[in-house]
């Protein structure tokens, strides 16, 4: 049957379901794992341990400047990995489609999975797709799961448990850009500069100061909640704090006009390529010229310290001479941005 939307029988098991397996998934996301089609992917790992994580996509619209679902449903996963000092080596994709929704713009986004999977040098490698009746979801949600090697000496990063006093916050670049450019598009707000996701896979970025052998404490993505969060959930509970300072951060001109039109805090914007990284004392300015040799942290600062004092709470220098505590997001400030 030849159609150009997705029809419930591309969810039955049956030769629709084949017909779309062989034509879009397997011919965009072909590896020798992949294409035995079995009903698990066996894979050959060793590893002093292994990382995983999962994530799901129902970020509104589909497409925006910088990305789509498909590409930040690979960077989100390839980062967490990343970020907890694992290599990212295979990722499945599971898709809930709506039906009535277009091929040609699945195929588009799975073209764009495609692509940014071989850029961060990861495999898809197992999958399923399911199809609900219209109107039952949201044209596309997509799931990815991922499975990571670790080091031993990097089993400590995700925990952040050897952070201490002294230690310096580093981040990779200007912050509020995807949340922004989610607003813009999904509102369709007219501007004259066009705002663009930093929507990006990190992990080779990630990886140049690790093997470097830059002591890393922590890492995190700053995603949905923003900096503020991320810095609040590193301290809460801790025995100590940190400081910031505003003058180091970079928010793009676009991006704080659209944050004071509309009145939402930079801070708080959601990021899909940005990672708060902390490291000892002595390698941060070697951390620091790592990372801006790197397309992706071009712009990167040293953005503040851990402290030992204000136990448990994150405060920021404002550039006004000022000092504000930075609280978790409360509340949803933007649904439905990843």
């Amino acid at each position: 049957m030849k159609t150009d939307k997705i029809l419930l029988g591309h969810g039955s098991g049956g030769s629709l379901t084949h017909d779309l397996i062989s034509s879009l998934f397997l011919k965009h996301f072909t590896n020798p794992i992949l294409d035995v089609q079995g009903d698990s992917a066996l894979l050959d790992i060793s590893a002093w341990e292994i990382s995983m994580t999962t994530d799901s996509f129902v970020v509104d619209p589909l497409f925006f400047p910088g990305g789509d679902i498909g590409k930040l449903a690979i960077a989100g996963t390839v980062n967490d990995l990343a970020v907890s000092g694992a290599v990212p080596q295979y990722l499945s994709a599971a898709f809930i489609i709506e039906e009535g929704f277009p091929l040609a713009d699945l195929e588009r986004i799975v073209i764009s999975m495609a692509a940014e999977a071989k850029k961060a040098n990861v495999h898809i490698v197992t999958g399923d797709t399911k199809v609900v009746e219209r109107g039952k979801c949201d044209k596309l949600f997509i799931n990815t799961t991922g499975i990571g090697i670790l080091d031993e000496e990097h089993e400590k990063i995700c925990c952040g448990c050897k952070v201490e006093a002294g230690d310096m916050i580093l981040l990779n670049g200007a912050i509020g850009n995807h949340g922004m450019a989610i607003m813009a598009e999904r509102n369709e707000l007219n501007l004259s500069a066009k705002i663009t996701s930093d929507c990006a896979c990190l992990n080779h970025m990630i990886a140049k100061v690790l093997d470097a052998g830059v002591r890393v404490k922590f890492m995190r993505d700053a995603t949905r909640g923003g900096l503020s969060t991320v810095l609040h959930e590193l301290v809460k509970g801790k025995d100590f704090g940190l400081e910031i300072e505003e003058s180091a951060l970079k928010v793009d001109e676009e991006v704080q006009g659209i944050c004071e039109l509309l009145g939402f805090d930079p801070m708080y914007v959601a990021n899909e390529g940005k990672v708060v990284m902390l490291v000892h004392h002595d390698d941060a300015q070697k951390a620091l010229e790592i990372l801006q040799s790197d397309e992706f942290g071009k712009d990167a600062s040293i953005i503040g310290e851990i402290v030992g004092s204000h136990l448990g709470k994150a405060y920021i220098n404002t550039s006004i001479g000022g000092k504000r505590i930075l609280d978790m997001l409360s509340g949803e400030q933007l649904p439905r941005i990843c």
